[in-house]
């Protein structure tokens, strides 16, 4: 029997935090995505800061990381010159609540899922509305 309380995914500190990597999209597109996320939540990219493309022949890739425990404000709608794949893994319920803060901004279709024991992965595709 195990005597340590079980903690849900929300109390746990990794629980709260989403990794989200976009990549083969437009600068101001990632920009775009980026300003939404800071909008509801702790991100370590502040609003406004524009990515930095990265040069060569491999794709770039803007990641970033946001804290969901404590929402700041509902997403608006916004425009997208082309449809943004953004990958996102952390738990459970952290993952929900980025996937939920993106509908208010843009049409949000799943496109994959892979899942863990505590964490997982979806992909999803964000398209202006």
């Amino acid at each position: 029997m195990n005597s340590t309380p079980e903690q849900s995914g929300e109390d746990h500190p990794a629980g709260r935090e989403v990794v989200v990597s976009l990549s083969r999209c437009d600068t101001e597109d990632a920009r775009t995505v980026f300003d939404v996320l800071a909008t509801g939540f702790a991100s370590d990219h502040p609003m406004g800061e524009t990515p930095e493309q990265a040069s060569g022949p491999r794709p770039t890739v803007w990641v970033t990381t946001v804290d969901v425990s404590e929402p700041k404000a509902d997403a608006t709608p916004a425009h997208l010159t082309a449809p943004v794949t953004v990958d996102a893994q952390g738990g459970y319920w952290a993952v929900d609540r980025l996937r939920t803060h993106l509908t208010g901004a843009f049409a949000v279709s799943v496109v994959g899922t892979a899942a863990g024991d505590q964490e997982q992965e979806v992909r999803l595709r964000l398209q202006s509305r």
